[in-house]
């Protein structure tokens, strides 16, 4: 979410690859593995998940498989925090608790080898104080929520990440550190930003992760510290993508905050770049962000950009009907010969922030499938359903192949 004294500017000067560790929601302490099977100048920093996430391999080949799932904006206001206050009080406890705003998408998650989320907003200490916009110092609880339904990793750059500059920068990421989340997108340290950043799936899959964004609101990178945010630069991700597969990654997930908030079509320049980007063997997949609002999904020489998935949570003082729905995408890839993948299946899975009585993210497909929802709220959920199928179908992707449930 933008400063408004801060329009969204074109794409600036270059940063490096920003990468860290990742483990699993329900898993061991991260482990380090050593390089794979191709030299680095950076040892990859990478951790197994367990066995037994994601579809360790297809029904009719017996090729393995790994399953991607991204998600939009985490853009915590102040309604949000105190919703979690609210619920952890109906439980008879202090502080805050996110888990019954993200309780609803827990199965889709979970189903998934890799879960990945976007984490729009700097995470205050735990005892605050928290602030909303325009500089965002948000509550660290919402990790235990992520983590909770399954979430394995997060990326941190974001228009926001230096709203609370270096202090708060760090603090994010020792934060998502000690909630067992790993990141990338923003790094402490030169060494953590040079460092390939890989995760290995159960059946050995190597998923390699990077993230960039536009700019950061106009507020200057610390001088001496420019690897601190990745900002977007096309040579520069090509570069690291590279580093990515020499490294070992099977498939690269690149996750890109862009385009124009509230704009339901990608710009030109996302589609110039997405073209640029996904022209490489080097990057497989792209998950955006930042418009606030569902953006169509394309494939584009034979892979899939997502340009922006929406927020996730959110609750903005006034409520924008578009900026409340989602979209999680589910990508299946496929080894088709030794450490080759392509994209089996992708699906989409539609969400929606309800308002009232409480704020809750739904997955409106699971909700529409159950008996128990009023005329009013079934009504409104389809409406948000068909107007998600409009926008992620804008430049045909069903005719493309993608599934929205």
């Amino acid at each position: 979410m933008a400063r408004r004294r801060w329009p969204a500017i074109a794409i600036g000067a270059l940063l490096s690859l920003t990468a860290a560790g990742c483990t699993s929601s329900a898993g061991p302490a991260p482990s380090k593995h050593a390089p794979s099977r191709h030299p680095t100048s950076h040892p990859a920093e990478t951790v197994t998940l367990p066995a037994d996430t994601g579809t360790p391999h297809s029904a009719s080949t017996g090729a393995r498989t790994v399953t991607i799932l991204g998600s939009g904006d985490v853009l915590i206001h102040p309604q949000l925090w105190q919703q979690a206050h609210a619920d952890a009080k109906a439980t008879g406890r202090s502080g805050y608790d996110f888990g019954p705003m993200y309780a609803s998408i827990a199965p889709d998650v979970r189903g998934a080898a890799l879960a990945t989320c976007e984490m729009e907003t700097p995470l205050a200490k735990p005892e605050g104080p928290f602030r909303g916009w325009p500089d965002f110092s948000a509550p660290p609880q919402v990790l235990s929520a992520l983590k909770g339904v399954g979430y394995d990793t997060c990326t941190t750059a974001s228009n926001h990440s230096l709203d609370q500059g270096y202090g708060g920068l760090k603090r994010t990421l020792d934060e998502l550190d000690g909630a067992g989340l790993r990141h990338t997108g923003s790094a402490r340290t030169r060494h953590e930003a040079e460092t390939p950043f890989l995760v290995t799936a159960g059946n050995g899959v190597r998923i390699g992760q990077l993230a960039y964004s536009f700019d950061f609101n106009g507020i200057p990178v610390p001088a001496g510290k420019p690897w601190l945010a990745n900002r977007i630069d096309v040579p520069k991700i090509l570069a690291a993508a590279k580093r990515l597969k020499s490294a070992g990654a099977d498939v690269v997930v690149l996750s890109m905050h862009w385009g124009t908030e509230y704009d339901h079509l990608a710009t030109q320049q996302q589609k110039d770049e997405a073209r640029r980007l996904l022209a490489s063997p080097d990057i497989d997949l792209i998950l955006g962000d930042h418009a606030h609002v569902v953006q169509p999904a394309q494939v584009v020489h034979g892979k899939w950009v997502f340009y922006c998935m929406g927020n996730q949570i959110s609750r903005h003082a006034d409520p924008v009907a578009a900026s409340r729905q989602g979209v999680m995408p589910r990508v299946t890839f496929t080894e088709v010969a030794a450490h080759r993948f392509r994209v089996t299946s992708a699906q989409a899975i539609p969400t929606w922030m309800a308002n009232s009585p409480d704020l809750r993210l739904i997955d409106l497909p699971r909700a529409l499938a159950s008996g128990g929802l009023s005329v009013a709220a079934r009504a409104e959920y389809a409406r948000a359903h068909q107007q998600i199928v409009r926008y992620l179908d804008a430049y045909g992707a069903r005719r493309a192949g993608l599934v929205i449930r």
